[in-house]
């Protein structure tokens, strides 16, 4: 729905980050977009891993100037604790931090761009596929 509000996972943050100046989510998106903190935190943590860790530390803070930052409260606490009792009682645990992604697009009503199968354990959690941008022939 144009002008709806949809979070970014990891690896949706990076296909914005790999597309910009292409077509594909960079581009022609219809949505605001929001990021959880633990996003950028892993944005970040992969910038200073990599060889060009200045150029991206750039590109990640000019994507986080476009977006919502979606900040940890006493209330995702809450929501964080229900979601993780709720897979533990499934018997289907999900990494740490995406824990904390689900509870905060739980928290605010937001879908989640990922790729991630695993969030589609969390009840009540709308996910979306990322789309790759077309490689240019």
């Amino acid at each position: 729905m144009p002008g709806s509000k949809l979070a970014l996972d990891t690896n949706a943050a990076i296909g914005v980050l790999n597309a910009a100046g292409q077509s594909g989510m960079a581009t022609e998106r219809d949505a605001a977009w929001a990021l959880p903190v633990q996003v950028v935190g892993e944005l970040r943590f992969g910038a200073l891993k990599s060889s060009r860790t200045k150029e991206n530390l750039a590109k990640i803070d000019a994507l986080v100037g476009t977006c919502d930052v979606l900040n940890t409260t006493s209330a995702t606490a809450t929501t964080y604790a229900d979601v993780r009792q709720q897979l533990r009682r499934l018997g289907r645990p999900i990494p740490e931090n995406d824990l904390w992604i689900a509870a905060l697009c739980l928290e605010h009503h937001l879908p989640l761009a990922t790729n991630d199968r695993h969030f589609a354990a969390v009840i009540g959690l709308e996910t979306r596929p990322i789309q790759t941008p077309p490689v240019a022939e």
